[in-house]
């Protein structure tokens, strides 16, 4: 049977496209000040993953909402699964935005949201390709199963839950990265740098803030200071000022007498690849490192300055690596936070690293530790550890989506690893697969979000054919 998918695509883009823009429209960034046992990560999350399943019933799937963590929409019966895992978390929308951005907009063929392209736009188009198969009822041997997350852009307990109660698919993707396909992922893991002492002098640094989350580079960052007088004031806002002109940053400085704010705008990105940023939060520690403060504020600044601004391979931090295969190992820095007088708890700089084979958490932490405890810095790893994960190119899963890739687009398939991590690291057999294609402008986590709908239906119909392929 020779079905044009493409053809198929068509006919229901308008209705993809509205289902996609009221899934956009569910503002959906976990906030755990609203956790409850009905919103395990707040009513964001929970009413987005909702939706999702919604559509799986109102179209006659097999739906199943595992107690709001996540979910599942079925397709066909089969001894083996075919899993495709899509989210519905977003990460913080941030400043910078030029519309709306729970508000889709579509303008020069790109609809812009927080969550168009990461990942509400690509999951829509992988259910959209499953909806396609039910619409032609077309004969499956293998149980295809789209599962619905809502706590991937943190700590994935979504994921963890889930599969608490559920079985594990057997193998399949994640539409969650870019073309022809994602085979390897970095390993991902976060540490902590804590300050703690006095906090006194003729400088004293007040607060310090900057990032939303761990995985985003920092495209604004505030702190706030008290200097001996109000001449050093006056000094300190025309050193910040030329501070400005010498690097790629805008901001502004309010001095109130010897009380004085002072605001860096950088540029936001993915954590996975902080050298496409400017990290608001480092430049501004940069700046400040140039004052006489003391104790915890003076390690805090200095330890930001001197071994984490621009230091996107952990050189400066005695952590570098780099695999062949897999390349270098990132940091980033995501998150910075000072209160004074505060304890370690208050006083940290949270940084996430995707390293490949050869190293190990323990290593880096060990290496950290060497690094910054002449700094009084103290270092704590987080939670959440995910190990590098690679699946081969003869695997006859990878073998069969680089094949559709290269039937839908004429250009040659190849492998390729990341520094992000994706579900599709769930499995043994799992990859990330779509839906970006080469050449697209990477807007993840980043203002003014966007997702082409050329690439959007493009994608779908290239889903639509693999899942076909594999599961029939």
């Amino acid at each position: 049977m020779t079905i044009n998918w493409q053809k198929e695509v068509e006919a229901r883009k308008e209705d993809l496209l509205e289902d996609l823009k009221n899934l956009l429209r569910v503002s959906s960034e976990r906030d755990d000040s609203k956790a409850t046992a009905d919103a395990p990560f707040g009513p964001g999350p929970r009413d987005a993953l909702k939706h999702m399943l919604a559509y799986g019933e109102r179209d006659g799937f097999v739906v199943k909402n595992v107690d709001n963590y996540a979910g599942h929409i079925d397709l066909g019966e089969g001894d083996e699964t075919l899993g495709i895992f899509g989210h519905m978390d977003v990460v913080p929308a941030g400043d910078g935005w030029d519309t709306d951005p729970y508000e889709p907009v579509i303008k020069d063929g790109k609809i812009f949201a927080r969550g168009s392209s990461d990942d509400k736009g690509p999951s829509m188009a992988a259910y959209y390709a499953m909806k396609i198969i039910k619409d032609l009822d077309l004969e499956l041997s293998k149980k295809v199963r789209f599962v619905v997350g809502s706590d991937e852009e943190s700590g994935w307990a979504d994921m963890a839950y889930y599969f608490e109660h559920e079985e594990e698919p057997d193998f399949g993707f994640s539409p969650d990265a870019e073309f022809p396909i994602i085979n390897g992922e970095k390993g991902n893991v976060s540490f902590a740098f804590r300050f703690k002492g006095d906090n006194a002098g003729d400088y004293v640094l007040k607060s310090f803030t900057s990032g939303l989350r761990e995985n985003m580079v920092p495209g604004t960052a505030t702190a706030k200071i008290e200097v001996p007088s109000a001449d050093a004031a006056v000094a300190l806002e025309k050193a910040f000022y030329e501070f400005i002109e010498a690097n790629p940053i805008n901001g502004s400085i309010e001095a109130e007498h010897t009380f004085v704010t002072i605001n860096v705008v950088g540029k936001g990105a993915h954590g996975a690849s902080p050298q496409s940023g400017i990290n608001a939060g480092s430049f501004l520690a940069s700046f400040l490192d140039n004052y006489e403060f003391i104790g915890a504020a003076k390690q805090f600044i200095h330890v930001a300055a001197t071994y984490v601004h621009e230091d996107f391979y952990g050189e400066k931090l005695g952590v570098a690596h780099e695999d062949e295969k897999m390349g270098k190992l990132t940091m980033n820095a995501g998150l910075f936070a000072f209160k004074e007088n505060g304890s370690e708890d208050d006083n940290y700089i949270n940084m996430n690293f995707r390293f490949p084979k050869g190293t190990t958490t323990d290593e880096l932490e060990s290496k950290l530790n060497k690094t910054v405890a002449d700094e009084g810095a103290s270092v704590t790893r987080g939670a959440r550890v995910m190990e590098p994960h690679y699946v081969p190119m003869d695997d006859p899963l990878v073998e069969t989506l680089l094949q559709v890739y290269e039937d839908h687009t004429g250009e040659k398939g190849y492998e390729q690893i990341i520094g992000g991590g994706t579900y599709g690291r769930l499995l043994k057999r799992g990859v990330a697969y779509g839906a970006m294609f080469p050449g697209y402008t990477d807007t993840m986590h980043q203002a003014n979000e966007f997702m082409s709908l050329d690439d959007l239906f493009r994608a779908t119909a290239i889903y639509a054919d693999a899942i076909y392929r594999l599961a029939k």
